[in-house]
């Protein structure tokens, strides 16, 4: 049976992988600077991750939630005292898109709304709700364009609070620093009116923090940088270091109610686990602050070469974006370098992504890469000419 094929594949087959290290089946070793879209938080094999996962699997690898979990409580404890959101609640779903179809839900629950506010280059998921909401009409099918979302422009804040003022808004729903759409930001003044003409017309603030969060942005998460308290925050992709484990953080004004959002892997066992041992390294080997100062060294070597027109994003989610599209580029750093990085809605941009543990002498080899794949791009282009 031949797999569907919806993926541009490179013709790379890891095997096995180390830290910031990927190993593929002919035993050349891959800087990974993309970490799989952000998922590998605290680098691959992590041993007190293999310890945790390892462990918990020979014991017990899942049960439903219609029992007692006491990891579930252990991870909601260790994640409210790492991201300082004080008070919230946590639902454990399985990926970012569930994550975000949640907390819509939700926030329809909460105000008896349907509507959602999104913006433009945004990318919430490729489920119902969470891909409406998305900016890509080529990923959205007739059954989710019947979804009543409405995409403004970044730093729209005029239009924002017309369609707010409609009364029929139920959720507005934000990355703080845009993933797939090219590390675009909005300004601290656009998000904080936003937050604020939420809170004047009853509709839920949603932070989707699936790529930023986890300490990836410098802070806990992204919307830390401003001042904002989000309704429902949603995590997904660097919690788990690989295992597929998302979730909401629910304001505590927001009311449970038994059998209003459910799932069966969500929360499992393993999950948790796994979710438990990727806050303990972050804790542990102190990470937010190696992001800060990572984040300062690359962007400093970054200044410093000339075919960077603009550098975007903020910690270790960063964007080099280029007067020319990067295919070729990062075809070079994959194959003649063997540096992963990622691509983005913006064909100019280089994506960063790294994992959280990433040290000095990984930047320095990714930028001498860099700089000399740069050479050989232009050095073939004066010979087309």
């Amino acid at each position: 049976m031949p797999l569907f094929d919806v993926y541009p594949l490179y013709n790379v087959t890891p095997v096995s992988a180390k830290g910031l290290y990927v190993y593929d089946d002919a035993d050349n070793e891959y800087l990974d600077l993309y970490g799989g879209h952000a998922v590998i938080s605290i680098g691959h094999a992590h041993p007190k991750y293999v310890d945790a996962v390892s462990s918990q699997v020979a014991e017990l690898g899942f049960y439903s939630n219609a029992i007692q979990n006491p990891l579930q409580v252990q991870l909601a404890e260790k994640l409210e005292a790492l991201s300082g959101c004080e008070g919230y609640n946590l639902f454990l779903c399985n990926s970012g898109a569930e994550a975000n179809e949640n907390a819509l839900k939700l926030a329809s629950f909460k105000t008896g709304k349907s509507r959602v506010v999104a913006f433009k280059n945004g990318f919430h998921g490729r489920t119902s709700a969470a891909v409406a909401a998305t900016d890509n009409p080529n990923i959205i099918a007739p059954i989710n364009a019947q979804q009543k979302v409405t995409i403004l422009e970044l730093n729209d804040i005029l239009g924002v609070k017309a369609e707010l003022e409609k009364g029929d808004v139920c959720a507005v729903i934000v990355e703080f620093i845009q993933g797939v759409g090219g590390l675009d930001q909005g300004t601290a003044d656009f998000f904080e009116q936003v937050y604020a003409l939420c809170q004047a017309n009853d509709t839920m603030f949603v932070a989707d923090e699936v790529q930023s969060g986890y300490g990836r942005s410098g802070k806990f998460f992204a919307f830390q940088h401003y001042n904002v308290t989000p309704d429902i925050i949603s995590i997904a992709k660097g919690m788990g270091n690989g295992f597929p484990i998302g979730g909401i953080l629910i304001h505590p004004d927001i009311e449970a109610k038994h059998g209003m959002l459910g799932t069966t892997f969500g929360g499992n066992h393993l999950a948790c686990a796994a979710g438990l041992s990727v806050l303990n390294v972050i804790e542990d080997e102190k990470l937010m602050d190696n992001v800060n100062a990572m984040s300062e060294y690359f962007l400093k070597l970054a200044k410093s070469v000339p075919q960077i027109k603009h550098i975007k994003g903020r910690g270790l989610m960063l964007g080099l974006e280029f007067d020319f599209e990067v295919g070729e580029l990062r075809k070079k750093l994959i194959y003649e370098h063997r540096i992963f990085t990622g691509g983005a809605s913006n064909k100019k941009l280089l994506r960063i992504l790294p994992p959280l543990t990433i040290r000095k002498d990984h930047i320095n080899h990714f930028f001498e890469a860099l700089i000399e794949a740069l050479s050989e791009i232009e050095e073939n282009q004066l010979q087309n000419i």
